[in-house]
């Protein structure tokens, strides 16, 4: 029985030291057109969302092929902010006018609007925590 002790103080260190997760985050486009595809980033810090930092996780939901949401599964508990557009010509970036302005559909989580620019964190960030997560996002 003393071979055993050992084994199960290491595993009850590790149920105590193991993060936190949430459930998943589904994010939706329920109005996306039928066709591109949408391009999402998820970030997890406010230097990253407002930066040249690269995005936690990042997907594409085929909206030709008639896809709407994507699920980001095993997420640590934090906040969190989503910067997505919907590549309606396939070219693979946002395409904009001769001023800069986006000519393809854009949005960010909680269907924040920014002023002369992106949303701010502030305003895009959500709570990812121990319940599943969605964010219904209309892009525009």
């Amino acid at each position: 029985m003393k071979t055993l002790a050992p084994i199960a103080a290491l595993a009850a260190a590790a149920v105590v030291s193991a993060p936190a997760f949430a459930a998943d985050l589904t994010v939706a486009f329920p109005a996306a057109a039928s066709q591109g595809r949408i391009m999402v980033a998820l970030f997890d810090s406010e230097a990253n969302y407002g930066g040249e930092g690269q995005p936690a996780r990042h997907a594409v939901v085929d909206a030709a092929a008639g896809e709407t949401r994507v699920v980001f599964e095993g997420l640590p508990d934090g906040d969190y902010a989503i910067r997505a557009f919907h590549d309606l010509n396939g070219d693979g970036r946002m395409n904009t006018n001769p001023f800069g302005m986006p000519i393809e559909p854009y949005a960010f989580s909680n269907n924040a609007v920014g002023v002369m620019g992106p949303a701010t964190w502030e305003r895009a960030k959500f709570a990812a925590a121990a319940a599943a997560a969605v964010q219904t996002i209309d892009l525009k």
